[in-house]
């Protein structure tokens, strides 16, 4: 029976894919893309020369019905992101969504994602935590933050290079300056690099070194 198959990407070094990761990439009928341009530069590396269709927040509601049904027909098909495991802050989880319901089958493979090296590296209590990716970035942000206030567990974000500054400085209104906090950046790249420390001590260091790169913060829950 053929599958829609969920493939993690380095979130970095090309290194970080697996050998089956690459072996379905050869293998399935069509691969979806966040942006096949990315992918392509992937793709070029590794001499896949896989069809490849764009799958993006911007046509996924209007080509799932269409993809399960390709799927359903018996074409194997790949989703990929641009880096890291597709649904982690990424599109795939309607995909899977309308396959699940459909009685279509569905494997994720195990594989890159950003916030685990950057929790394990954080040297914050990662026995518990919470995922909350990208905050909103206007209408509900202060909300959300505010709803965070008491959370005991280690809390995850992704955010821009361009809005890091401003979010820990919200957060440090929030949960205080003396909160300990993590900063990683380019996770797994040539200039990967980690900043621990409280708000406001991460916060004067990245006000005098502009940051680059994808970011992922691990903030200290209370009374951690």
């Amino acid at each position: 029976m053929a599958k829609l198959y969920l493939i993690p990407t380095p979130v970095g070094n090309l290194e970080d894919i697996t050998l089956r990761a690459l072996r379905i990439l050869k293998e399935v009928d069509l691969v979806l893309a966040e942006d096949t341009r990315t992918t392509g530069f992937l793709f070029k590396h590794f001499d896949i020369k896989t069809p490849m269709h764009s799958h993006h927040k911007f046509n996924e509601h209007k080509t799932v019905d269409l993809l399960v049904e390709r799927v359903s027909q018996g074409q194997e098909i790949a989703l990929v992101s641009d880096a890291g495991t597709p649904g982690i802050s990424d599109p795939g989880f309607l995909l899977v969504r309308a396959c699940v319901k459909a009685g279509v089958e569905v494997e994720c493979l195990p594989g890159a994602t950003a916030f685990v090296p950057a929790l394990i590296d954080s040297g914050l209590p990662c026995d518990r935590f919470c995922f909350e990716g990208f905050l909103p970035q206007k209408k509900g942000r202060q909300t959300k933050i505010n709803s965070l206030k008491e959370e005991e567990r280690t809390m995850i974000f992704y955010e821009s290079p361009f809005r890091l500054v401003k979010t820990l400085e919200q957060f440090s209104e929030v949960f205080g300056q003396d909160r300990l906090v993590s900063v990683s950046r380019e996770i797994s790249k040539l200039h990967e690099q980690t900043i621990r420390g409280t708000l406001s001590e991460v916060i004067a260091f990245f006000k005098e070194k502009q940051p680059k790169g994808e970011i992922v913060i691990v903030l200290s829950g209370n009374k951690s």
